[in-house]
């Protein structure tokens, strides 16, 4: 059977990514192809957060060249590393008109990669950041199994750096003043962000033993404060193939030239693997891209008793509304 030509093809379910690390070195050699996955799987919207000020650098000029989103900061497991000039990097690339979020920043009690102490710091001159540039903060938050430590202590330090009062109010006014990245934790912690007003973002945590709870979570939050991401090169969903490479990779191995165009950067800390060089080690064959969030919408409309259409331009219209540019792409 011949296939479809694309106008009798079936209009793909409309969807975001608030959290790709497209910079990451899992992607330098077929990010064109990556990219024009997840464009046809309907993927409308993408923003690439950094995790230090090298890879917020590469963010920004990816978000320039390919008309996507970007986010500069430094992650908890950087934070004892990030020197005055690194910040002071990140505060300038704050700047630029393609960065519409801070971070990512947080807090991350599990791994402990940087102490305690220096987490906070960390996370308190972002969320200053955010306030002074009007620029919703990207929040990583894990606690150790079984423990809630860090979404306490990070709901303490939003609302003591005025989130959720009139500090907030003041810069976002309706829009969300930050994002809870990859969400994880208890129903109660959600419930105190969303109090804040703050967005709420699910992904491929929410397959994890342990996340029960985010099934809950996803019933509650505000169809405005409602997102969805695939953190990737990681955390990569059920259902998705261990390996496919992205249409680059295929062109060229048909024989035609692969499109260039990716961003060189080391790779993301790490989340569920550790870091590698080439787009397979590290990753068990299942790197994680935005196409996949197709997988975690499935689930978020189940959840929900939503279809996916509607849902779909719910997500749009909730990251245009957290991500004030208004993205084109």
């Amino acid at each position: 059977m011949s296939r479809p030509s694309p106008a009798l093809r079936p209009a793909p379910m409309r969807l975001i990514d608030s959290h790709a690390h497209l910079q990451a070195g899992a992607f330098t050699w077929d990010l064109a192809g990556v990219i024009a996955d997840a464009r046809e799987a309907g993927v409308e919207r993408i923003l690439v957060p950094g995790w230090d000020a090298g890879s917020s650098a590469a963010a920004v000029s990816l978000a320039g060249e390919w008309g996507m989103d970007a986010a500069v900061g430094a992650h908890p497991h950087d934070a004892a590393l990030v020197t005055d000039a690194d910040w002071a990097a990140i505060v300038e690339l704050a700047r630029a008109s393609v960065v519409v979020a801070i971070g990512e920043t947080g807090l991350d009690y599990d791994r402990l990669h940087s102490p305690r102490k220096a987490q906070l710091a960390n996370l308190r001159r972002h969320l200053r950041l955010s306030l002074d540039t009007g620029k919703p903060a990207i929040l990583h938050c894990r606690s150790a199994a079984g423990k809630r430590d860090a979404q306490d202590a990070l709901i303490a330090e939003l609302r003591a750096a005025g989130f959720g009062g009139a500090a907030a109010r003041g810069v976002f006014g309706d829009c969300p003043p930050a994002v809870l990245h990859s969400f994880s934790g208890p129903v109660d912690y959600a419930a105190a962000a969303l109090e804040m007003g703050i967005s709420i973002a699910f992904g491929g945590l929410v397959f994890r033993q342990g996340e029960e709870a985010s099934a809950e979570v996803a019933r509650l939050v505000p169809a405005e404060l409602l997102l969805i991401e695939t953190d990737s090169p990681y955390l990569a969903p059920p259902g998705m193939p261990r390996h496919k490479p992205a249409r680059g990779a295929r062109a060229e191995a048909a024989g035609a030239p692969a499109v260039s165009g990716a961003v060189g950067a080391s790779a993301a800390p790490t989340e569920a693997a550790t870091p590698a060089t080439d787009i397979t080690a590290g990753f068990r064959g299942r790197r994680n891209s935005p196409e996949w969030v197709c997988i975690t919408a499935e689930w978020l409309a189940k959840q929900r008793g939503q279809s996916p259409d509607t849902i779909g331009a719910g997500l749009v219209a909730a990251y245009d509304a957290t991500f004030r540019r208004r993205s084109q792409g």
